[in-house]
């Protein structure tokens, strides 16, 4: 690729960073030249040796700004802080965002992908073209908040894993039950009125003592959470506060919402709102051929499915509130399918609303507050 360069090509450098688990593949460039270079993750020595080489060889200042990138993954934002704290300039880059060969077969490198990142950056920085899209890295706090809600929802699957793997072996042996918390697995019997195989006896006991764990484990995040919400600790947890005065508005969504989506995050305008959460609309206009193609799903999974949860207990405990109303009038004589698309738009306004309510201090036309008992 031939860029053009400018005056400031001996004081700026670009940088790109192909992470995997155990090597990190650097590209370097100053418009004109490239070097790429490999050193193990996490090796911060050499890292910083790399970097430095890099500068002589492309004949940079040694004070140069180092303007850096990598995509988005399971390293998280670990190296973005490093990198910040020793003076790169970064961006975590969306990934989805960087424009692939649609080919069916096409090469895929660390590599090809660290070239072509360094590209990107040199069109981002000595060309102004804003080719990729940069992802909002939170704060420590921020993304600390996050792990007591996550870590609820993967004990809760686990959970129902475990229920469902004791259901499955006393099936296979023609029993069913509707509990297997306090299951005695002593006192069931078969079809034919016969014991439990010893083998089987064992494994459902150790499923037993594993589930019983894991619902203690739910119980204590859980209690943790009502304590902060009883006594905050936090300007996210005052929010979870006022959004759990509405109706219809529960602990478990208002303070998911929060974590992750309105708690830290600053919204310019309703566009953006609904297009974190993926509920925007994705036309499919060229030549003759215009249709929708339902909404993007680019945001985030767990606050569009919270959001659609919420539109639906909305309508039951809010129905004299102006999105209710606007909701029935529209979709409410129509049928399942049109219902089930509507509450995709009801979502989105919602989220909208509540935003509103959060920023502003708008409280959603006719939505009622619960009443506190004396």
């Amino acid at each position: 690729m031939t860029t053009t360069t400018t005056n400031h090509d001996k004081e700026t450098i670009v940088m790109a960073i192909e992470v995997s688990n155990s090597n990190w593949l650097l590209g370097f460039s100053n418009g004109e030249k490239k070097s790429i270079r490999n050193v193990k993750a996490w090796d911060i020595e050499h890292f910083e040796k790399e970097v430095e080489k890099a500068k002589t060889k492309l004949k940079v200042d040694g004070k140069a700004i180092i303007h850096c990138c990598y995509e988005a993954g399971r390293d998280g934002f670990g190296i973005h802080r490093y990198l910040e704290s020793v003076g790169i300039h970064n961006n975590v880059i969306d990934p989805s965002s960087i424009d692939r060969d649609r080919r069916w077969k096409h090469k895929k490198t660390d590599r090809i992908d660290v070239k072509k990142m360094i590209e990107l950056q040199e069109m981002r920085y000595y060309m102004d073209n804003k080719k990729y899209r940069v992802v909002r890295v939170p704060s420590v706090e921020a993304e600390d908040e996050r792990r007591l809600h996550r870590e609820l929802d993967r004990l809760t699957k686990e959970r129902t894993g475990h229920i469902n793997r004791i259901k499955s072996l006393l099936v296979m042996h023609g029993i069913k039950v509707k509990s297997v918390q306090s299951l005695d697995i002593v006192e069931i019997r078969d079809w034919a009125n016969n014991p439990l195989p010893p083998m089987l006896r064992e494994e459902i006991v150790r499923e037993q003592e594993r589930l019983a764990l894991v619902e203690k484990q739910i119980r204590t995040i859980r209690q943790k959470r009502e304590q902060r919400i009883k006594h905050p600790e936090n300007r996210s947890d005052e929010i979870v506060c006022r959004l759990l005065m509405l109706k219809s508005i529960g602990p478990q969504i208002s303070w998911t919402l929060v974590k992750e989506f309105f708690g830290w995050r600053t919204f310019k305008n309703r566009k953006q709102v609904g297009s974190l959460a993926g509920l925007t609309g994705c036309p499919y206009n060229s030549g003759t051929m215009n249709h929708e193609q339902g909404i993007s799903k680019a945001g985030n999974c767990q606050v569009r499915t919270l959001a659609i949860e919420l539109a639906w207990l909305w309508l039951r405990w809010q129905p004299n509130s102006k999105l209710s109303k606007w909701y029935n009038e529209r979709f409410g004589d129509s049928g399942d399918r049109l219902r089930r698309i509507g509450i995709v738009a009801l979502a989105r306004k919602l989220l909208v609303a509540l935003w509103k309510y959060i920023e502003f201090g708008i409280v959603p036309d006719g939505a009622v507050f619960k009443t506190v008992a004396k």
